[in-house]
């Protein structure tokens, strides 16, 4: 069985015509896996960097897909209320908290990232979301964190002189992770992609490093080469009928 691009309900359609078709070729989904697959263990502390770069849906996507990100989570830092919520957020920003491999991936690199990943000229918006709460941040964690920060800030200023970085620099206080709802929320949306990994309980899901970078390929937002690798991943398991991704 062959899929070209397919995303979401488009491939849940094209397995059921499948399996309409040809019993053989179904996938097995069962309910929930036995034994979920673990993250590997690493051999250097992770490090963390969070970042404020408009809804945090899209924002947590922009870095799954990246070489040596472990995993993020959504949530609301930059303000003074305690125990912010989505609905109560007073002065907090959305936010992604971003776990990464500083052996294969820089502070240095996530700021690319960010930079390239929305307007940081847009004032307390992005887009169509206008508000405070969507506001450009770079949070860090000590001195050196703060000067990379600055450079870089300094660098896409100079790309055009007709507009101003609206970007703010901020130590980082306390992050508070967001509810349930809106952890890994573009891959929430693909009910496929769920049972695909084995319909992990929503604690391991937020934890899960697979499902950090799935969250990403949902939203369509991973590098075209590991579009790619995914897409021929997904494609293998579906023409062996097996049902468990289990890494990417």
């Amino acid at each position: 069985m062959v899929f070209l691009q397919s995303r979401g309900n488009l491939l849940i359609f094209l397995l059921l015509t499948t399996c309409v078709i040809d019993k053989a070729q179904c996938i097995r989904i069962p309910d929930r896996i036995s034994e979920p697959a673990r993250d590997p263990p690493s051999q250097q502390p992770l490090k963390t960097a969070v970042f404020a770069l408009g809804s945090f849906w899209r924002s947590e996507s922009v870095f799954g897909c990246l070489n040596g990100v472990v995993r993020t989570t959504v949530g609301y830092a930059g303000g003074s209320k305690s125990n912010p919520e989505y609905r109560s957020l007073a002065d907090h920003a959305e936010s992604v908290q971003v776990e990464y491999d500083p052996r294969l991936i820089s502070f240095k690199q996530l700021l690319e990232v960010f930079w390239s990943s929305h307007d940081s000229r847009q004032v307390f918006g992005q887009g169509p979301d206008v508000g405070s709460q969507y506001r450009s941040i770079i949070f860090t964690n000590g001195t050196e964190e703060s000067r990379m920060a600055a450079i870089s800030k300094e660098r896409e200023q100079t790309k055009s002189r007709s507009s101003i970085v609206t970007t703010q620099i901020q130590q980082l206080g306390t992050f508070y992770p967001a509810e349930p709802e809106h952890q890994k929320f573009e891959l929430k949306q693909n009910p496929f992609f769920l049972q695909l990994i084995g319909n992990l309980p929503e604690e391991e899901l937020e934890r899960s490093s697979l499902a950090t970078k799935l969250n990403g390929y949902a939203a369509e937002l991973c590098p075209p080469r590991v579009q790619k690798q995914i897409d021929a991943k997904i494609n293998d398991i579906m023409r062996k009928g097996w049902p468990i991704l289990r890494e990417l």
